[in-house]
């Protein structure tokens, strides 16, 4: 189960410009040059959830949470920072590009996404 979610993951993640895949603790994490828009969780530290951890814009960790506890949760260390967490099994394919292309956007450098705005291929 938790490799067809990463594989979801991956592929969404894949689409973004500069993005690549590498282990941080343990899991897969995907970057945008030097900095991290989307991490997976494989059961972190047996929490039962398969699921993802993206940056999100201030004020909607909690809007999210209080909205739809059993798809959003406060993950641990980024938590702190606003980040999201996404429990995978919860959450639709529309909505899941939706959230992890805006972690890129938060993460991207600004030079990199002045290139895209101004490309054909709009995110």
């Amino acid at each position: 189960m938790s490799e067809k979610q990463l594989e979801r993951v991956r592929r969404i993640c894949f689409t973004l410009p500069a993005a690549t895949e590498r282990l941080s603790h343990g899991e897969s994490t995907f970057f945008v040059r030097k900095r991290v828009f989307a991490m997976f969780a494989n059961n972190h530290h047996d929490d039962g959830r398969i699921a993802v951890w993206l940056p999100a814009p201030p004020g909607i960790q909690e809007m999210l949470i209080s909205s739809s506890p059993e798809t959003y949760f406060k993950p641990p260390y980024v938590g702190v920072r606003g980040w999201i967490g996404i429990q995978l099994d919860n959450i639709s394919d529309e909505d899941l590009i939706f959230h992890i292309r805006d972690g890129w956007w938060l993460v991207a450098p600004k030079k990199l996404q002045a290139i895209v705005k101004n490309s054909e291929d709009i995110l």
